[in-house]
């Protein structure tokens, strides 16, 4: 197998000795620096095929030498694509560190995503331990957020007139890709300024990361919602309830939720198809549900499905993400069609909670996760690294090369373990044709 290329770019080599002392710690416990020799390797799993495969990553954490005098620096940070819960506890993390821990002189908030990193765009804020001391409360982003794509050398340009020196760009695999065009015409022309990223997307689908900060919060929403949904179905003579969850081309959202409730009995994911009609389809096996529980409570990621509508022009949003036909509107009329065909109609609670969940404030372990990557991401950047990504990683915290972060998407395993716990706990047939309609998917 080839070894993936882990390695971390940089600007100006740190010779500036470090602020952080911890103090008030114990000076014989004193916290350690991190060294070139602390890494993580890649893939922790011991096969036969990786077994030689010791590409590591690069551990996050404060290193003893920094680029320069943090009194002299301005950062700045700024929020893209949809907004996730935690998107202000970044932004606090963030500022706290850069105040408190490194003493920076100027910390600015970019108002709009990329849009603000441009001449037409609203002027930056400052930004103070004492202006984010409460974001936290508070779902959404106190800056803003936009999608789409601006130009590079006109975003590199205000760069350099807003004297920035430390860019931190919240956002998904998209906005990412933009971190690395910037970082790297940011190294064409000369300029010494770090920029890192920091991953952001609810639907968990970002490439080398643990898991994404927001998705607790999601997955719990959801999972209420799943739980409210079978109270309605149960309540009414056959009836069925649909929850439409978050998940263009990822089903974490939708499968983990199920988990969470386990009132689920059915979920459809977009990486896993199945069919309507015909032995082992999904109206057939709902038939068999309902004369059996009278009841039956369906979740559904938005991007499952696509598969059945009829092949049109692609459409993508200003994000670049492709835009996708509104499952959960054809399982309701499909659903409601093929019952009220056979003179067994059924009542129908449909529920689509996506913004409720997306704009929520953060529940308490994406907290401690969003200021635990905020504080990795200001070591980093201050350590002169660019180019680069902030993450946790088999349970540690890691620099990962943007490089990597923009090859793909994460998605469910079909064959893997998480997928397999879904079908296990709700006993879900295999949805495919010729498949008998009690075979659960093994």
């Amino acid at each position: 197998m080839n070894k993936l290329d882990a390695l971390i770019t940089g600007v100006p080599e740190c010779t500036f000795p470090t602020p952080l002392k911890y103090a008030g710690c114990d000076p014989s416990a004193a916290i350690r620096y991190r060294t070139a020799v602390d890494r993580v390797r890649v893939f922790p799993c011991i096969t036969p095929e990786l077994d030689d495969a010791e590409t590591v990553f690069e551990r996050a954490g404060p290193r003893e030498f920094i680029t320069g005098d943090p009194a002299q620096m301005t950062a700045a940070i700024l929020t893209c694509g949809g907004l996730c819960p935690g998107l202000n506890d970044v932004i606090r993390g963030l500022v706290m560190s850069l105040k408190h821990h490194y003493g920076v002189g100027n910390v600015l908030g970019i108002r709009y995503g990329y849009a603000g990193l441009t001449p037409d765009g609203l002027p930056p804020i400052d930004l103070s331990p004492e202006s984010v001391a409460e974001i936290h409360r508070d779902g959404g982003s106190m800056l803003g957020t936009s999608r789409g794509a601006q130009e590079v050398g006109v975003m590199a340009d205000q760069i350099k007139k807003l004297g920035i020196t430390k860019l931190f760009v919240i956002g998904g695999d998209g906005t990412q890709r933009g971190v690395l065009e910037l970082s790297e015409e940011l190294a064409r022309r000369g300029e010494a300024v770090s920029v890192v990223g920091i991953p952001k997307t609810i639907d968990n689908d970002i490439m080398w990361v643990d898991q994404s900060f927001g998705f607790d919060t999601a997955v719990d929403i959801a999972a209420r919602i799943i739980t409210d949904a079978h109270v309605e179905a149960k309540s009414t003579e056959r009836g069925v309830g649909i929850v439409k969850v978050m998940g263009r081309d990822s089903g974490f959202i939708a499968g983990c939720a199920a988990l969470a409730s386990l009132e689920a009995n059915v979920v459809l994911v977009p990486e896993v198809p199945f069919v309507f009609e015909g032995p082992g389809g999904l109206l057939q096996w709902l038939e068999t549900r309902l004369a059996e529980k009278d009841h039956v409570v369906l979740v559904t990621a938005e991007g499952a499905g696509q598969e059945h509508f009829q092949a049109l022009e692609e459409q993508r949003d200003a994000s670049g993400n492709k835009l996708h036909n509104d499952i959960g509107d054809l399982l309701c009329a499909r659903i409601k069609s093929h019952f009220d065909g056979i003179g067994k109609p059924v009542k129908m609670k449909y529920f689509d909670p996506g913004y409720s969940v997306r704009s929520a404030p953060a529940c308490g372990t994406d907290r401690i996760y969003c200021t635990r990557l905020a504080h990795a991401a200001v070591h980093a950047a201050m350590s002169g690294r660019t180019a680069m990504m902030v993450s946790r990683w088999s349970g540690h915290y890691v620099h990962v090369p943007l490089e990597l972060v923009t090859e793909g998407r994460r998605k469910i395993n079909p064959a893997g373990s998480l997928w397999r716990t879904v079908l296990e706990a709700t006993g879900q047939p295999c949805l495919t044709a010729g498949a008998r309609g009690g075979d659960a998917c093994r």
